[in-house]
């Protein structure tokens, strides 16, 4: 026992350790703001119409930039990002972070930048985040682009494999001592699946701050939202049939994440107003792997929304 308590004390203290140095490594980008408690850290570039980015599971801001997405964008747009809560240098307080709880909190955000419409893109996970923004705002949320989403209920093994640090006082001890271990062995294995069939791109190995990924509080973030995918699928895909706005949905053909012909299809056939562009031989990591594919994408919906503004009535005082 006292061996064990040992190996655990140790395990506490190297992961403290690698997270501070991780922080030091890669310290905030941006900018921060206070919305109702929560600490949001986020980035701007760029002028013109906006354009919100909101990011997956386990990732955080870096997975916008490193992909090249914000720069293509920002020469014609005014580019958001936020890392959600919990994620990069977001905090995320205790309580149940659904993709309703996230499309409150980036609603008080953007209307604290004066965004009153925008058009929003979300990935893998923040692709629920950014339909229930939709659904929440759709004054708001003039136009949707969704990459490599999951939309549509069916059993997923990660929400097993990696929503234990989730669970409280069990899995806030699993997330200082052994989960960060575990997650930095298994994590060369996921990225590659993430991209495959294609192979992960230098950039992204080379640029993306993978130790971030790793600190407890970023495990705890993931773990949730791995847990609360399931049940938050279930409660939004009963009011896609509510969304009004223009929508693309761009998936790699071959993801091996999120299927393709259960999630994106499907959602394709469930909106007939939305567009569905399907990239032959790319993975889950969209916006890595085909950056120009989908910032045309995004740019097209930045098209619809500025002529929806420009045809609305104007009230001459």
């Amino acid at each position: 026992m006292a061996g064990s308590a040992a190996a655990l004390g140790a395990a506490v203290l190297y992961n403290w350790q690698r997270a501070e140095a991780a922080e030091r490594k890669t310290p905030p980008t941006g900018r921060f703001l206070n919305v109702d408690g929560v600490r949001v850290h986020y980035i701007e570039r760029g002028e013109g119409e906006p354009v919100v980015l909101i990011h997956g599971n386990g990732t955080m801001i870096q997975d916008f930039t490193v992909s090249g997405l914000v720069d293509r964008l920002a020469s014609r747009y005014r580019v958001i990002v936020f890392d959600r809560p919990g994620y990069g240098y977001s905090s995320r307080p205790r309580q149940l972070w659904t993709p309703r709880a996230h499309a409150k909190l980036f609603q008080r955000a953007l209307g604290q930048l004066g965004v009153g419409h925008a058009v929003v893109l979300g990935h893998s996970w923040g692709t629920l985040a950014a339909v229930a923004l939709a659904l929440e705002s759709p004054s708001l949320v003039r136009s949707l682009v969704l990459a490599s989403g999951y939309y549509c209920l069916t059993l997923r093994a990660d929400m097993f494999l990696f929503s234990p640090p989730a669970v409280p006082v069990i899995g806030d001890a699993m997330r200082h001592t052994i989960s960060p271990l575990v997650a930095r062995a298994i994590l060369p294995g996921l990225i590659k699946q993430m991209f495959a069939q294609a192979v992960v791109p230098e950039r992204f190995e080379r640029q993306f701050p993978k130790e971030m990924m790793l600190r407890p509080s970023q495990l705890r973030a993931a773990a949730e939202d791995a847990a609360l995918m399931t049940p938050s699928v279930m409660e939004l895909q009963h009011h896609y049939r509510e969304l009004r706005m223009p929508i693309t949905i761009i998936t790699g053909a071959d993801d091996q994440i999120a299927d393709v012909g259960r999630q994106s299809e499907r959602l394709h056939r469930e909106l007939p107003q939305s567009e569905f562009i399907a990239l032959p031989g790319l993975g889950h990591m969209v916006h890595h792997l085909a950056p120009d594919a989908v910032a045309s994408a995004v740019e097209r919906a930045a098209q619809k929304l500025g002529e929806e503004v420009r045809d609305q009535p104007r009230v001459v005082l």
